[in-house]
């Protein structure tokens, strides 16, 4: 095992290479320019646009803007924002919360492309539904000489989606928390137990379709990041009196290398924190990946721009604000440097130690959705790369291996799972960023079109 994890572990660094760098930060900065910040000044018109303003029922599209959010959401909101957060701190000190940001803001750029050329770019499976993602776009947008990207997108996909990284942290925090302070644990067989009680209750949303999915989600997800937000304010009012001092030095401290516990990258320790934060971030928000865009690609709309325009409230909501949350916890209680703990039970103590007795639980509890629910979500993912590959007859096979894939979550170790899901994030990366690039034009000529739209109609 100890071979395996090594050699997933190099495989993860290897993808998460410069190249990719520069085609997923690099790439998310051009989108920026040629879009000229456009869509930044349209956030009032998206959020009217997600409560339904501009919803038509006979718009083609099987949920609504709302509902296509919060899937996307449900899935990004989750142990990245708790976990992955931890983790970047615990290797790279508070500096790595600030290229988090960085990533957040290129990536509610890279949203607007990516779902915007989701609604654009249709396509139909092979029994003739409509369906969006990035391996319809590429071959759609770019045809079908394009497949073998589109391809490579989707086997990555399988495995990409698959909800190990989650399980684990849930699987962490569910013994950390609970069950070890209380003297039940009892190793492998405890792990295996909470698998087969999520692989359980996961089996019976996914295995109802898009439908019980986006319903499920559209009620979990708000009142999850509620109740988050609301214990780290309380976290954040216990310890008033540092808060200044943690946010200044996110920001003094992404230019230097002092808490820097990783390998290094381009010759210099700055650089490895740039490169950790950015790969936190894109693992948070998933802008550039291109799972989101297949949630948004089902929205019900023939408006292209305003499923991109909800689409980049994601990255806003998931790392801006829920990332910043975890990362201020974390810091101003003082338990990243003076805790061993790494990934969710970093989080833990951070609750424990500013909210005594009921803090830890309370986050459990705020765990347990949010892994919950991102479970939900990446089926539906792996289910649409399945339907790609093999057709849309196929696809829930792909329900049967995800089910299966909870157990190995629960039963191995976080490096090894969130290397692995590193690993074909990048690989799935490639194939959406290439194809968005070269696609560019065409959304910025939609955006032109419908901004100006939206002008006349106001100066009516």
């Amino acid at each position: 095992m100890e071979k395996l994890d090594s050699f997933i572990a190099d495989m993860a660094s290897i993808a998460w290479g410069l190249p990719l760098l520069i085609i997923l930060i690099g790439g998310g900065i051009y989108l920026l320019i040629r879009i000229r910040f456009l869509p930044f000044r349209y956030l009032g018109h998206a959020i009217l646009v997600l409560r339904g303003k501009y919803d038509d029922e006979n718009d083609e599209g099987e949920i609504t803007h709302f509902q296509a959010l919060m899937t996307a959401l449900s899935s990004t909101v989750g142990m990245g924002n708790i976990a992955g957060v931890a983790v970047a701190i615990a290797i790279g000190g508070p500096g790595a919360v600030f290229w988090m940001w960085v990533s957040a803001v290129i990536g509610m750029s890279t949203k607007f492309f990516t779902a915007t050329l989701a609604i654009l770019y249709r396509g139909k499976d092979s029994e003739g539904k409509v369906q969006g993602g990035p391996m319809y776009f590429i071959i759609e947008g770019l045809g079908k000489k394009w497949m073998p990207m589109a391809m490579l997108f989707s086997i990555a996909g399988l495995v990409g989606a698959l909800p190990v990284f989650n399980v684990n942290q849930l699987t962490q925090a569910i013994n950390d928390i609970l069950l070890k302070p209380a003297g039940l644990y009892s190793g492998f067989k405890t792990d295996l137990l909470i698998g087969l009680v999520l692989a359980a209750i996961t089996a019976v949303v996914i295995l109802g379709g898009l439908s019980r999915i986006s319903k499920t989600a559209s009620k979990m997800v708000p009142a999850m990041v509620l109740l988050y937000f609301i214990l780290v304010l309380i976290i954040l009012g216990v310890n008033i009196d540092v808060v200044p001092k943690y946010l200044s030095l996110i920001f003094t401290d992404a230019f230097s290398a002092n808490f820097y516990k990783g390998d290094t990258f381009l010759g210099g320790l700055v650089g490895g924190i740039i490169l950790l934060g950015i790969r936190r971030g894109a693992f948070s928000n998933e802008a550039g990946i291109g799972t989101a865009p297949m949630a948004h690609g089902a929205a019900k709309t023939n408006e292209p721009i305003r499923e991109g325009l909800v689409a980049m409230l994601g990255p806003a909501i998931d790392t801006l604000v829920i990332c910043t949350l975890t990362a201020l916890a974390i810091l101003v209680t003082g338990v990243w440097q003076s805790s061993d703990a790494n990934g969710v039970s970093l989080t833990a103590s951070a609750f424990g130690e500013s909210i005594p007795y009921v803090g830890k639980y309370a986050l459990l509890a705020c765990i347990a959705v949010f892994s919950i629910s991102s479970l939900f979500s990446y089926s539906y993912y792996g289910s649409k790369c399945m339907s790609f590959i093999f057709g849309a007859k196929n696809k829930g096979i792909y329900n049967y291996f995800y089910i299966i894939s909870i157990l190995l979550g629960a039963t191995t170790s976080l490096s090894m799972m969130i290397n692995l899901i590193d690993t074909f994030f990048a690989l799935m990366a490639i194939p959406t960023m290439t194809a968005t690039i070269i696609l560019a034009p065409k959304v910025i000529k939609q955006a032109k079109i419908y901004f100006s739209k939206l002008k006349d109609a106001k100066n009516k």
